[in-house]
């Protein structure tokens, strides 16, 4: 399956974030590289979808959405700062 990337998962983010999510930066728990989030790797799969990091392929983030119910895993990440 070929990644997309992160502005795949952007509006989503934006929804639950309230803020401005593919100039978000982050850094990754298993590496520590500093991208944004637009950079990350995603792959899409219903019924949600997983940022990867492109360095490491550490799983940063997922986000699935079930009976209209977001669950989002951070856990990959060190650091997510979102755009002013």
């Amino acid at each position: 399956m070929d990644a997309l990337d992160g502005n795949a998962i952007a509006g989503a983010l934006q929804l639950y974030f309230a803020a401005e999510m593919t100039t978000a930066t982050c850094v990754c728990a298993g590496c520590g590289a500093r991208c944004y989030l637009a950079e990350i790797a995603v792959y899409m799969r219903a019924p949600g979808g997983v940022g990867r990091c492109r360095r490491c392929d550490n799983v940063l983030l997922v986000l699935t959405e079930v009976r209209d119910v977001a669950c989002i895993d951070l856990r990959g990440l060190a650091e997510l700062t979102p755009a002013h």
